[in-house]
């Protein structure tokens, strides 16, 4: 294949067929890349700057990795690689997509720069495949392949709704130079102007009655991951619930 038919970098070779034994590998370029991101955000992760951690010349690197499209995919499968999906399916379909979920939430928690990635298309790296099978073969015996990629898109989006709501909450709160704690205590007058206007009865309701806002960030994605979880129970045969004494716990 000539450069311009390699889509992704998992169709590009690693070594050349010829040639001496390549000095570095996409493993070492691409745990550099991680560990910068996770110290200062994935734009300070250039290629200067890996080479320099790794100790090789920038322009050698483009050899190993050729595009920065390629870097952001090594990266982001060696993100996936952290979930954990040993021995799934187990059996017990609600456990294994919570443990899924509570993995995969963890991940994006350690590394908040995945929250600015941004690609739609999939690669198919080595880890995102391992993902796939197992993830979706936790529902496969139960629905249809359709039924299934709908269910998986589902609930991922959930999780990556409420950790991205999480990680730019946190930014927020960081650049304001106050705890959360404060920052919503210097908040209460103006939320109590807006209760006592009489204006907006459901905003008052929410103050006034909802928990959730109260509930730690775990509880309160637990909370909605089980509602969530609930709604894909609908949809399967009874065959395929779990028994009460293996269901994961529901947050109070």
């Amino acid at each position: 294949m000539t450069d311009a038919e390699y889509v992704n970098i998992w169709m590009r070779p690693e070594r050349p067929a010829r040639g001496p034994k390549p000095a570095y590998s996409r493993a070492q370029i691409t745990e550099a890349a991680v560990r910068i991101a996770d110290a200062e955000g994935l734009e300070a992760a250039t290629m200067r700057r890996i080479a320099a951690e790794i100790g090789a010349g920038a322009m050698s690197l483009y050899r190993y990795v050729p595009s920065r499209d390629n870097l952001v995919e090594l990266m982001t499968d060696q993100l996936m690689g952290e979930i954990d999906v040993t021995g799934m399916p187990s059996g017990d379909w609600r456990a294994d997509l919570t443990r899924y979920a509570d993995g995969l939430r963890a991940m994006w928690l350690r590394h908040p720069w995945i929250a600015t990635v941004q690609r739609s298309l999939p690669s198919f790296g080595p880890n995102q495949l391992l993902l796939i099978e197992r993830l979706m073969g936790v529902l496969d015996a139960f629905v249809p392949i359709d039924e299934n990629l709908g269910f998986v898109a589902m609930l991922n989006s959930y999780i990556e709704g409420t950790v991205r709501e999480q990680i730019g909450s946190a930014g927020e709160v960081r650049r304001s130079g106050l705890s959360e704690s404060e920052w919503m205590a210097r908040s209460g007058p103006y939320v109590d102007q807006l209760v006592k206007s009489g204006e907006y009865p459901i905003f008052t309701k929410i103050v006034m009655e909802a928990r959730q806002p109260h509930l730690s960030r775990d509880d309160q994605f637990r909370h909605g991951l089980q509602r969530v979880l609930d709604c894909i129970a609908t949809a399967l045969p009874s065959t395929a619930e779990s028994r009460p004494s293996e269901r994961a716990p529901r947050a109070k």
